[in-house]
């Protein structure tokens, strides 16, 4: 007795005895090398070459280099608009009769001079000091902000106002 749907392709004349009979031996091939634990698809490769070896090899090793390349050209890009916002919105300091202002940076004490004002306002947190190159720029705190959504290391010194600083004067 064998397949129903086989007997029934072979009476309405859609496949002959052979193709039958072909398709009943691969499926036996079949369910024998699984009950033997190979896979048919294993058995159907060919044996991989040096050459396709190489070859994956060397596409294994553009990918890595055009990954590196994306993040250094994206490291570029963001330190590119790093500067621009800073040297839009950095706030003019008075060298000449401005106050010291020392802030830390890693072991060092820097200092920039500054307005009195200023000072006011980088202690009440709406201004930041900002690492460009070897410079120190003052930015308003919302530039300071953007700064650091970018790189959190050019950022030195911006306060962030806590609970007790909402008195209005």
């Amino acid at each position: 007795m064998g397949n129903p749907l086989q007997d029934q392709l072979l009476k309405a004349g859609l496949v002959n005895k052979k193709q039958a009979s072909k398709v009943k031996q691969e499926q036996y091939v079949q369910t024998k090398k699984k009950k033997k634990g190979k896979s048919v698809r294993k058995n159907d490769r060919k044996p991989i070459s040096q050459a396709e070896v190489a070859r994956a090899a060397e596409v294994a090793r553009n990918k890595q280099i055009s990954r590196k390349q994306a993040e250094e050209r994206q490291q570029h890009e963001q330190q590119a608009q790093i500067k621009q916002l800073v040297i839009q919105n950095r706030v003019e300091r008075d060298e000449k009769n401005g106050q010291a202002y020392h802030f830390a940076l890693g072991k060092k004490i820097h200092r920039i001079f500054i307005a009195e004002e200023m000072i006011d306002r980088l202690c009440q947190g709406q201004l930041g000091i900002v690492q460009l190159a070897d410079s120190f720029e003052v930015v308003p705190a919302k530039v300071a902000r953007q700064v650091a959504e970018r790189d959190k290391g050019a950022v030195i010194s911006l306060r962030e106002p806590g609970p007790g600083d909402d008195e209005i004067w």
